[in-house]
């Protein structure tokens, strides 16, 4: 039996430029853009063409470009946002309008002083409104992470019999642990009627670090769309990280899931991405960071020098990594000062690795790190 397919949503020039400091412009937007269609993303969610002049030019610019993936705009439940969506979305290959509004308790009181059946009135009108210009309708229920189960399954189902195709879960404050977010979305399989009509969609924040977590959580209940951002950036504590559920569904086959990611385009992304929002990826990130594939144990070293797999899960090529990193520290062992001398032409016997691996230890303890300009400098002080 084949793998389930899991769609791939990236939201990186959506909900990723909401960073402070991130902005780009529509020129860098396309690069992205143009990779992400490359990388093989099911659906870019290109922007918010109502909430500037620029982000709806950018999102015009994108429909146009994109060859293969699904382009999306966002919006709010307000039919001036549908409109201006479907204005700019009118060259995609593939549009579709995500629209939506707020399902807990938290945000049906304070932030729209509003009652559970007008919040499904509102729902089912935006819904129907977008129908009228395209037939790819995603409804987000923001904060369905703290929206009860019963109330939220009421809202699928009225925004499913109006047209919606997609069905995005949010949990928007990252609160969920992912017991309770993969229970959420089996609930709504099993109690939402017309659910085989639309496809669920996780949508996790990071705010506790659960992110990546709860979206495989959802997915393994029955989601069957994850959105997710490059490098994981977001608003506040970012989004789940896409080369880390793409990487985990690939790793784990008895998950029966997988994504039409290269995978081998990940690294590369990841820098340009990090290089056009001049946000750094953390160098202990996952799947992408510089140290993913970096080090500097002995014991670590020693198993990887003779066998990658005995502290590799990934092969470092299969995300785009050229190799890994052997890095000489004072916590390195005689293996890994042989296996970089030997790269730089020393061929050490057992006697002479013995020598230069006592003057190695006096300098690795001085200095941080040992780079290959100064093992010629070690050996030569270890007068073999």
């Amino acid at each position: 039996m084949g793998k389930e397919k899991v769609q791939i949503f990236d939201t990186t020039l959506r909900d990723g430029e909401q960073v402070p400091g991130c902005k780009l412009d529509t020129k860098s937007k396309l690069v992205i853009a143009e990779r992400l269609d490359l990388l093989g993303v099911d659906v870019i969610e290109a922007g918010f063409p109502a909430s500037s002049p620029g982000d709806f030019h950018s999102v015009e610019e994108i429909s146009k470009l994109v060859k293969n993936a699904t382009v999306c705009g966002l919006t709010r439940a307000v039919k001036n946002d549908i409109k201006v969506a479907a204005d700019a979305l009118r060259f995609a290959k593939r549009p579709r309008i995500h629209t939506g509004i707020g399902t807990s308790d938290s945000h049906i009181k304070f932030k729209f002083n509003s009652t559970q059946d007008q919040i499904i009135e509102r729902a089912v009108a935006s819904v129907t409104y977008a129908k009228s210009f395209v037939e790819d309708i995603e409804f987000y229920a923001e904060d369905a992470g703290r929206t009860d189960n019963v109330f939220l399954a009421r809202v699928c189902e009225a925004v499913i019999k109006a047209g919606a195709t997609v069905l995005n879960i949010p949990d928007t404050t990252g609160y969920c642990l992912p017991d309770e977010y993969g229970a959420k979305i089996k609930f709504l399989k099993e109690n939402v009627t017309g659910i085989d009509k639309a496809i669920l969609s996780c949508h996790c924040h990071n705010d506790l670090g659960l992110a990546t977590a709860n979206s495989i959580a959802g997915v393994v209940n029955g989601a069957r769309q994850i959105e997710c951002t490059i490098n994981g950036i977001g608003e506040r504590a970012g989004n789940t990280s896409l080369e880390e559920v793409v990487m985990i569904m690939r790793q784990h086959p008895t998950l029966n899931l997988d994504t039409d990611i290269n995978a081998k385009l990940l690294y590369d992304t990841s820098r340009l991405v990090s290089e056009s929002m001049a946000m750094m990826v953390q160098p202990n990130k996952a799947v992408v960071g510089a140290n993913a594939f970096a080090h500097s144990s002995g014991i670590h070293q020693d198993g990887v020098i003779k066998n990658r797999e005995t502290y590799e899960i990934m092969n470092p090529h299969d995300v785009g990594v050229t190799e890994s990193a052997i890095v000489l520290t004072a916590r390195s062992g005689r293996a890994a000062l042989a296996y970089r001398a030997k790269k730089v032409g020393f061929e050490l016997d057992k006697l002479q690795l013995d020598k230069v691996y006592q003057s190695f230890l006096k300098i690795a303890d001085l200095q941080k790190q040992i780079n290959d300009d100064d093992i010629p400098k070690i050996v030569e002080a270890a007068n073999i």
